[in-house]
């Protein structure tokens, strides 16, 4: 394992075909930023600070599927590594009802610190290893927004209408699983200009697709191992069809 600042990789070295990519899978603030943003434990350890449970699956898909992964390591609130450099969204000032004291009147030279400690050495590791590989994005959502409906869906395949190649079979996949409730571009859509998979993926004509877990089903490291058992084979054939196909 590997470690930058912005970035943690994972069994660089293993020959599958994927890269497996965790963009939100930590709530760690540097500590040139004071190591907090001003709000409490209880919501920093929620859906807003960080994808939770995440982090685990990717990992543990990594390893079922012998393939590298490579993880963002720091909070999406401190700046998201998700999002393009010009997005308004990308150093949020509220999230889901809380407002982020340290993000309230953060300035240009703020952001470009941000930028270039964070999220560009992210994004140039992310480019380095994703050449030759199928991009498999992991993230997770929470059950349920502030004031909205539960979230009925296990899984979601989100994909952009770009490239919906590896994503359609593999949707059509989990749908054959009677026991989960698949989201087709639930819970929002997979298209997000200058997005990771718009950047890395889109640009590039790489195979690729993104796979929402809900939190709550992933919440323990046995459990991620077990939704990481089960996804690994169904991928696997996916991308086989896809191939197959030419």
């Amino acid at each position: 394992m590997d470690r930058h600042e912005a970035v943690e990789i994972t069994g660089e070295s293993r020959p599958g075909p994927w890269l497996v990519t965790c963009d939100h899978a930590t709530n760690r603030v540097p500590e040139w930023l004071g190591g907090d943003l001003g709000i409490g434990p209880a919501d920093m350890g929620r859906h807003i600070a960080f994808d939770v449970g995440a982090r685990g699956l990717a990992l543990a898909l990594g390893e079922a599927l012998d393939s590298p992964v490579i993880a963002s390591d720091f909070s999406r609130l401190v700046i998201d590594p998700n999002r393009g450099e010009d997005d308004p969204t990308l150093v949020m000032k509220l999230y889901d009802g809380t407002i982020i004291p340290a993000n309230r009147h953060v300035g240009p030279t703020e952001v470009e610190e941000r930028l270039n400690r964070l999220h560009r050495p992210y994004h140039a590791a992310y480019q380095q290893m994703a050449k030759g590989r199928v991009i498999l994005a992991v993230h997770s959502f929470t059950p349920c927004l502030k004031g909205r409906s539960p979230r009925p869906w296990h899984v979601g395949v989100l994909y952009s209408h770009v490239d919906e190649r590896l994503s359609r079979p593999l949707i059509a996949a989990l749908a054959q699983q009677k026991d989960i409730c698949v989201g087709d571009n639930e819970p929002y859509s997979g298209h997000l200009p200058g997005d990771a998979i718009d950047r890395h993926a889109l640009e590039h004509g790489r195979l690729n697709t993104l796979i929402e877990l809900r939190n709550d089903l992933i919440a323990t490291p046995r459990d991620q191992q077990a939704w990481a058992a089960r996804l690994a084979p169904i991928l696997t054939a996916s991308l086989a069809e896809v191939q197959a196909r030419g």
